[in-house]
């Protein structure tokens, strides 16, 4: 028992020596930023540092409007993934919407790395649906600005080191069409599934 015990714990080091090496040979490539539309690109002296494939939603309520009712935005609820040569997906942060401590409170965007904990809020400075990057039915790209970070508890630096964040390739998403017509509507829910991708930008250090 004791030797089919030991060969398990073996096997298990064997498992995760391997996947760390992959995590590390991952983590060194350089990270590929796709083409963006000219209001989205981000000023000059910053460089990509982080990427997530997110799979999620965008949340709507329906609400009483001047005209009706309303679909409105409540926020994101999304995972982000990162692929490692191709093997296999591991999360690495969370996507949702919280309140802001360096503007009191300020309901905002957040994304918080899944494994040191710390955490970007940020505000979109420009979006865009041009058809020549934005699939149909599919929310804007963004370029979004840190309004705001913190470190996790243990000093985790990851997330917030964010200044620009970047929202593209993204599929789905939109409000809806239907379901917000009547004043029975209001309170409804509709959870909107959606995908993109994020990447997150520091200053360049190396120049």
């Amino acid at each position: 028992m004791r030797t089919y015990v030991r060969r398990l714990v073996a096997a298990g080091m064997i498992v995760l020596g391997c996947t760390s090496a992959v995590a590390l040979a991952q983590a060194r490539r350089p990270i590929e930023v796709p083409e963006v539309p000219a209001n989205l690109e981000v000023p000059a002296g910053h460089a990509v540092f982080f990427k997530g494939q997110a799979a999620g939603t965008q949340n709507f309520i329906c609400v009483a409007s001047a005209t009706g009712t309303a679909w409105t935005f409540i926020g994101p609820q999304a995972t982000l993934f990162q692929s490692f040569a191709g093997a296999f997906d591991q999360q690495n942060a969370t996507h949702f919407l919280s309140a802001n401590p360096v503007e009191n409170g300020l309901a905002r965007p957040t994304w918080q790395h899944s494994f040191d904990t710390s955490r970007v809020w940020a505000r979109a400075l420009a979006s865009s649906t041009d058809a020549g990057y934005v699939e149909p039915g599919a929310v804007p790209w963004l370029l979004l600005q840190a309004t705001g970070a913190s470190t996790g508890p243990t000093g985790g630096t990851t997330l917030a080191q964010t200044v620009y964040i970047h929202r593209v390739n993204t599929s789905g998403g939109l409000a809806p069409t239907t379901g917000c017509s009547e004043s029975t509507d209001v309170g409804k829910l509709s959870l909107v599934p959606y995908t993109a991708d994020y990447y997150f930008y520091r200053a360049d250090t190396r120049r």
